[in-house]
């Protein structure tokens, strides 16, 4: 599904990522840990094809299909889809409009989601005006959900929202990243970013990856991981990598 190789971006003259690789499969749903800063969402944005971020070298391949320099409209066509960790407000776009303008869902299947999104009361106003962190998560996930994109980026899904909304918004990205069906049925991906992974308590996350200094610094079990990290911190992850170097 996706196959990124030796790409390096850079943003404002500062380079954020270096000969990064990553690899998606058909099916699959990827964690992404890694300290403040580290460039976790700007990978997500180098996918996407955010304008600010430029692509120094290396592919970005989405189907087969080499994403590098394809304006964002063009890969959302393709079936990409992002849920940001700090969307803007739109002023003047009532959501209902921009959900008609994108959804490639059936109106009732819209309806029925943005009740259970809690979001009806919501649909006649304008984008994130005005909207709670929880309301705003919600409002992108329902966006999201009517575009049916084949890979989903999530960024921090579970930043900022309560335990309510956690819960609500973790069944639904299963079920969005196909993980109430048979392994063989499953065709939609996704790529998450997390910092303390309540979110694993609803989603079934097939391989998780630690990003630091530019690079996949390693990549293995999701819940492992996670303990280890929430254990030891992102010192030990780069003391494992360096004594794995040694031993190479």
């Amino acid at each position: 599904m996706i196959q990124i190789d030796e790409l390096s971006v850079k943003i404002e003259n500062k380079i954020i990522l270096e000969d990064l690789y990553l690899h998606i499969e058909k099916g699959e749903a990827h964690v992404l840990f890694g300290p403040n800063g580290s460039g976790k969402s700007t990978l997500l944005n180098a996918i996407i094809g955010n304008p600010k971020y430029e692509v120094l070298k290396g592919q970005i391949y989405f189907k087969g299909k080499d994403l590098v320099g394809m304006p964002i409209d063009e890969r959302a066509r393709l079936g990409i889809g992002i849920i940001h960790q700090r969307p803007p407000t739109i002023t003047g776009v009532k959501l209902n409009a921009l959900l008609n303008i994108i959804s490639s869902k059936s109106e009732k299947e819209v309806v029925d989601m943005s009740s259970i999104l809690k979001m009806d009361s919501f649909l006649k106003r304008d984008v994130n005006v005005g909207f709670s962190g929880g309301e705003v998560k919600r409002s992108e996930m329902l966006q999201v959900y009517s575009q049916n994109p084949e890979f989903i980026m999530y960024d921090e899904p579970d930043s900022g929202v309560d335990v309510e909304n956690v819960e609500l918004l973790g069944t639904l990205m299963n079920e969005m990243l196909d993980k109430n069906k048979k392994i063989s049925e499953r065709k939609t991906s996704g790529l998450i970013i997390t910092h303390l992974g309540h979110i694993f308590k609803y989603i079934d996350i097939d391989k998780a990856h630690v990003l630091y200094n530019k690079q996949i610094l390693c990549s293995g079990n999701p819940n492992e991981m996670l303990n280890h990290i929430m254990k030891n911190g992102y010192k030990r992850c780069i003391e494992c990598y360096r004594e794995q170097e040694v031993k190479n």
